[in-house]
């Protein structure tokens, strides 16, 4: 099987953990690295010895290039995403699919016009300690889900992130910023959302750095920082989530889920590993259970090797752009609501994706070139 070659436009932070993950997977090598800011392209090129540096632009004009992994910030994920579809290549993109509902239907809309496929991160509900959750829940262990809490508390990065004026911009905030991991998760864990309804306010108007590089510097809020949403699911389930960057402190779980004869403590979705705590109905204690899959490590990436794959395969892959769509339509509807005061019905909805093989790991990946059926 010969590799599909994937060109990197974006050489943040994020870029690293991907093109170090690369080499370990058969599906797709990364080729060619791209920036707006060439400088920093060949330094992340000569730092993982990636044959190519050059621009955005030079980088669609490659012929040779498969796919796009579209690493750029949340407010240009549409333009590279639209793009490389323009470029005839499939497009697989860092989280969230783009910003705003209307431009996440044109990327949807090109892919199916030109028969290519996008995928999305989070890819984390590929990780062990997630697929441990969804083969307990298939295996009727807690019965039929009927609830769920989550929450994502902090006080936001500006006390320790370098340049954290981004997390606190259209396309930032708690809900974009994370609600895609605990969303995502709720989906493969429970199915896709009917409505929802939120509450959501800027708690502070702005917010001062006191990390080293820009101590003291003021940066003004543009987007909600306290969200309070109910969830209600097209199984029946519902559930509540919260996210915040206005939290100081507290004692919540990442997520629980409850069913009609146990509970799950669902592990931070935003990370590849365990523990997951099960109790059913008739049990007088929590016990952690084993982890029923692999890539328990940072796997970041796994979802495009899983999308190169599907390319290859001729099937959807399962951190796929439909599901992508779908949890940016319920936080967009989550604003919605909030600003109209009534419940938001999703426009959208998605199938539940596909679990991973419980033996698959870093040196059998290559099996999921046959998992058309599974």
């Amino acid at each position: 099987m010969s590799k599909l070659k994937a060109g990197l436009v974006g050489c943040g932070n994020i870029s690293d953990i991907y093109l170090k993950n690369s080499a370990a997977f058969e599906a797709f090598g990364i080729v060619a690295c791209a920036d707006v800011d060439l400088d920093r392209a060949k330094e992340k090129a000569a730092q993982f010895n990636i044959p190519m540096a050059c621009t955005p632009q030079q980088l669609m004009e490659e012929p040779d290039i498969d796919f796009v992994l579209n690493l750029t910030p949340p407010s240009v994920h549409a333009e590279v995403a639209l793009l490389s579809l323009k470029s005839g290549k499939h497009v697989y993109s860092e989280k969230p699919l783009s910003v705003t509902r209307s431009d996440a239907e044109k990327i949807v809309a090109a892919a199916e016009e030109r028969g290519l496929m996008v995928g999305n991160s989070p890819d984390t509900f590929l990780g062990g300690g997630i697929q441990t959750c969804r083969h307990i829940i298939d295996q009727g262990m807690i019965g039929e889900p009927v609830s769920a809490a989550a929450f994502m508390m902090n006080h936001g990065h500006e006390h320790w992130h370098p340049n954290p004026d981004f997390y606190y911009q259209t396309g930032g905030g708690p809900l974009f910023d994370m609600g895609p991991y605990y969303l995502t998760t709720l989906i493969f864990l429970m199915g896709p959302i009917h409505q929802v309804t939120g509450t959501a306010k800027m708690t502070y108007p702005e917010r001062t750095i006191t990390s080293d590089e820009r101590y003291g510097e003021k940066i003004k809020v543009t987007t909600p920082t306290q969200v309070n949403a109910v969830l209600d699911f097209e199984n029946g389930a519902a559930a509540s989530l919260i996210t915040s960057f206005d939290t100081w402190h507290h004692r919540l779980p990442h997520i629980e889920l409850y069913g009609s004869e146990g509970s799950i403590v669902v592990p931070d979705p935003n990370r590849f590993d365990g523990p997951v705590y099960v109790r059913r109905f008739d049990e007088e204690n929590w016990s952690e259970y084993p982890l029923t899959h692999g890539f328990t490590e940072n796997s970041r990436g796994l979802g495009a090797a899983d999308f190169a794959y599907a390319i290859m395969d001729d099937r959807p892959p399962r951190a796929s752009g439909t599901l992508a769509f779908h949890v940016l339509d319920a936080m967009q509807g989550i604003y919605d609501s909030s600003q109209a005061g009534k419940h938001y019905k999703l426009s959208s909805t998605c199938e539940k994706p596909d679990p991973l093989p419980a033996n698959l790991t870093e040196q059998n990946i290559d099996d999921l070139l046959s998992l058309k059926n599974h």
